[in-house]
């Protein structure tokens, strides 16, 4: 009876539409242990064979998720060591992201970086340049909610070479030597929401690297030695680091660096910013700086004269304090410093030589008694050597044992106006060998009982100026 009744069911209208059904839900199904490219589904590297105890060496069964899962390699919670880098290699494994969810440590205990990016595209950013395969099997590589902690004198954190819209969000690399570096050629590369800290050499460092488009946000960069955010030679361009806490990155004992540290003497560096930053510490390392651009060296474009390695560049809107020097710009074309509070420079507040085409806008130089004694930082500005530049409108105070508020020497075509500047020991400014400038609209006061004798401004040679319009605590003007 059940066959027969089985056999009336398949030959019925009812029955047919039954089997055409059933027919294709089996084809539209995920097989159920294969994925693409013969890879396997579960990418959990606990089904690789890692234990994540931080004593067992995970290295070549995390290698395995990489090469042998979907692309979604997924650390469940524990302590992962690895002896020897951890290659992604793009070209060969296709897409991939590594996350951990923020639970997770990779100890790395050999040389060389924890996790290794390897990409193939050769191009720009323009997407003419851009290879269909690099797309397909390459674009935007992700590491989110990891930590990496370095065991070994020569451990890093990141390392990239190749890859095109590299991704790094809500990552900690700690004691390793550099934190992300990123090396030879990559393009479009973000990092966000990370925590780079306490490190032997640099924070992120952008090594020799033809680089376009790196958005680097909300992310902090401390203590660690070499510096905190590094471009050394290469060629980069459309560089933006904004809303971040940069701070400490210099060891006490080092060589001079920076917090943030441009350096073109082999390479250039062009279309920056530096925007709505707190930047600070530490006075202690030899010549440290907060932001410090070296633009001379390689040309941009060779018969090029003058300044040409680093050009348009906005500094804005940041906090700066507790080095010797907040911002030090040398050899630097086209920049805007404008919005930005700075106090304890404890050489200088400003420091600019050999430069062009500068605005320094709508500053406070500021001497808070809540943050310092009288006379532990001079907090002065010196610009040298260079031209064509405005002044206005920022706000100086309190410069302490150097030898004016701020000095002006061997400039031209130097345009001062609407700026106070107060209560410094020597004078308020001093004017030395400028030529084709203008001073107007300025406040140059000292009112302190024991400097009412000294000169607010001072002038020494130079030529074509003109200076007018300025409110002066003592009419006297001092000439040498």
């Amino acid at each position: 009876m059940l066959n027969h009744a089985a056999s009336k069911l398949a030959t019925s209208p009812a029955g047919v539409l039954l089997l055409i059904g059933s027919f294709l839900l089996m084809a539209l199904s995920p097989l159920p242990v294969r994925g693409q490219g013969g890879k396997k589904n579960n990418a959990n590297v606990r089904d690789f064979g890692a234990v994540g105890d931080g004593v067992a060496d995970d290295t070549a069964a995390l290698q395995r998720a990489v090469d042998e899962g979907n692309g979604q390699v997924r650390f469940p919670s524990g302590v992962y060591k690895l002896t020897k880098p951890l290659v992604v290699d793009l070209t060969r494994v296709g897409l991939t992201s590594l996350s951990g969810r923020g639970t997770v440590r990779l100890l790395m205990a050999g040389p060389g970086p924890a996790i290794r990016i390897i990409g193939g595209h050769e191009g720009t950013a323009a997407p003419h340049t851009l290879k269909d395969a690099v797309w397909l099997k390459e674009r935007m590589p992700l590491i989110d909610g990891l930590e990496i902690m370095g065991a070994h004198p020569e451990a890093c954190g990141i390392e990239s070479r190749g890859a095109i819209q590299l991704t790094i969000s809500r990552v900690t690399v700690r004691r390793a030597l550099h934190g992300i570096h990123l090396v030879v050629r990559n393009r479009n590369v973000v990092i966000s929401e990370c925590h780079i800290y306490d490190n032997r050499g640099v924070g992120v460092f952008l090594d020799n690297v033809n680089l376009h488009q790196f958005n680097m946000a909300n992310t902090h960069v401390s203590y660690c030695d070499g510096g905190g955010v590094v471009v050394r030679g290469g060629s980069v361009r459309n560089i933006h680091i904004g809303t971040c806490d940069i701070e400490g990155n210099m060891g006490a004992d080092g060589p001079p660096t920076a917090n943030i540290l441009f350096d073109c003497a082999q390479g250039s560096v062009a279309e920056a910013a530096i925007v709505g930053c707190t930047i600070q510490h530490t006075h202690k390392a030899p010549d440290s700086a907060n932001i410090r651009i070296l633009g001379r060296g390689k040309r941009i474009r060779k018969g090029v004269k003058g300044p040409a390695n680093f050009g348009n560049i906005t500094i804005a809107n940041n906090v700066l304090s507790d080095v010797q020097v907040n911002i030090d710009l040398d050899g630097v074309r086209g920049v805007a410093i404008t919005g930005n509070t700075m106090w304890k420079g404890f050489s200088h507040q400003l420091r600019i030589r050999n430069s062009t085409q500068l605005t320094i806008a709508s500053n406070v130089l500021d001497r808070n008694p809540q943050y310092q004694e009288l006379n532990d930082s001079q907090d002065a500005v010196l610009i040298a050597d260079s031209s064509d530049v405005v002044f206005s409108g920022n706000q100086i105070n309190g410069e302490r044992g150097a030898a004016a508020g701020v000095v002006i020497e061997r400039c031209r075509r130097f345009n001062i106006f609407g700026t106070n500047i107060f209560d410094c020991d020597g004078p308020e400014l001093i004017l030395r060998d400028v030529k084709y400038s203008r001073l107007a609209g300025c406040i140059l006061r000292d009112d302190r009982e024991e400097h009412k004798h000294s000169p607010p401004l001072v002038l020494i040679g130079g030529e074509g100026n003109m200076i007018q319009g300025n409110h002066l605590s003592r009419l006297a003007v001092e000439k040498k």
